[in-house]
């Protein structure tokens, strides 16, 4: 199997000579070679999401089931590379928020999904909800409390502060 030498940034961080085969997925190489965790493996076959990640354009992409070597160059986001150092991002609050995590196992697929759903729609409506979620499986919530924490995103340091009596 041939070895290829590649470079990748990821949340921010660039991989340079990176060693890949022809078969690796971007998953193998974020879990493997780069050692971040957050990103699950889940079906390997693209049903599940959950291992979304996302591109520059803040599009979601499933990375089971990309070739590493389509990525030589580029940049991509996984949910470690949402919060930055001194704040989560208002996804993730608002995941917290509302209560919208079971077990964990679908919800960095599940965040990354709505990340890119509220990057070309801060305000999304139910059908776009509904539309970016339908690639997760999510078998604890049902999605009820992610919808609403999607829905809600937008005005999480509102809402936040209102619960805390501010």
């Amino acid at each position: 199997m041939a070895k290829h030498l590649i470079s990748l940034t990821i949340n921010g961080d660039t991989y340079e000579d990176l060693v890949v085969s022809d078969n690796q997925t971007l998953l193998d190489v974020i879990r493997g070679e780069v050692g971040l965790k957050g990103t699950k493996r889940g079906c390997t076959t693209g049903a599940c999401g959950v291992c979304t990640v996302n591109d520059a354009n803040g599009d979601a992409i499933l990375s089971c089931m990309t070739h590493v070597l389509e990525w030589d160059g580029e940049a991509i986001t996984t949910i470690e590379g949402l919060a930055d150092t001194s704040d989560l991002d208002a996804i993730q609050k608002a995941f917290v928020h509302y209560g919208a995590v079971q077990c964990g196992s679908c919800t960095p697929g599940v965040i990354m999904s709505a990340k890119a759903l509220l990057n070309t729609h801060p305000q999304p409506t139910e059908e776009q909800i509904n539309e970016a979620m339908a690639g997760v499986l999510c078998r604890c919530t049902g999605h009820v409390k992610v919808k609403e924490a999607i829905r809600n995103a937008h005005r999480i340091e509102e809402v936040v502060s209102h619960a805390a009596g501010d």
